[in-house]
């Protein structure tokens, strides 16, 4: 039994935008659990085709109950080797990735296309599939059902992240984190709180003031 994905986005850059941007993923405000990455092989074919071979290191929260069956040094660590072919001629870039450890627990396989959209040729549409197994007996069930909802997740804080580094890229101001967000609404307030503050203290002393000549002028 396999759980299967399948969905659709689409980048708001050109092809060539964001193939430059796929290689500058990384690091990005959404990209905390990818910890490291390293180009294993590289080579243009005679067709003039990029391939690329990539281990990426990543985080890998686990559920507690399957944490206990792997050493704690190791499981909250996950290695991906992702391949990658760019075709340049038909503006197409390819890539299957998949987790080398913890494979008796689960793999999750992804293939992704990217290539121009068919209603704008300034745009880039993502095409990606993904396939979650387990092996794990009596569990194998529980386990592909938290892959993939854990997939479907790492989806939004890719394509997240993606925009990111495509506004950078452009010379636009990237969009906040709602990290970012709250710490400058929390200085705002806190800015507020001090000037009303300062205004209530500077109000209460003209009108001790203004009593004060008050009560001498009745002298």
């Amino acid at each position: 039994m396999v759980k299967y994905f399948l969905g659709q986005s689409v980048l708001r850059s050109s092809w060539d935008q964001v193939f430059a941007a796929f290689w500058q993923r990384y690091p990005n405000p959404y990209s905390k659990h990818v910890l490291t990455e390293d180009i294993v092989h590289r080579e243009v074919t005679p067709d003039q085709k990029l391939l690329s071979r990539r281990l990426l290191t990543k985080t890998n929260r686990m559920p507690r109950w399957a944490e206990r069956l792997f050493p704690a040094n190791v499981a909250h660590s996950v290695y991906i080797l992702e391949d990658s072919v760019v075709d340049p001629q038909n503006q197409t870039m390819t890539t299957f990735t998949w987790n080398i450890n913890h494979a008796r627990l689960m793999v999750v396989e992804e293939r992704c296309v990217y290539c121009v959209n068919s209603d704008n040729s300034g745009w880039t549409e993502i095409r990606r599939e993904a396939w979650v197994s387990s092996s794990l007996f009596g569990v194998s069930r529980a386990v592909q059902e938290f892959g993939l909802a854990r997939f479907k997740s790492n989806v939004t804080k890719t394509m997240k992240g993606f925009e990111y580094i495509l506004a950078k890229l452009q010379g636009e101001a990237p969009s906040k984190t709602l990290v970012e967000t709250a710490k400058e609404a929390k200085e705002k307030a806190k800015e507020t709180a001090l000037a009303a503050t300062e205004k209530a203290k500077d109000l209460a002393s003209k009108a001790a003031t203004k009593q004060q000549q008050q009560q001498q002028h009745f002298v």
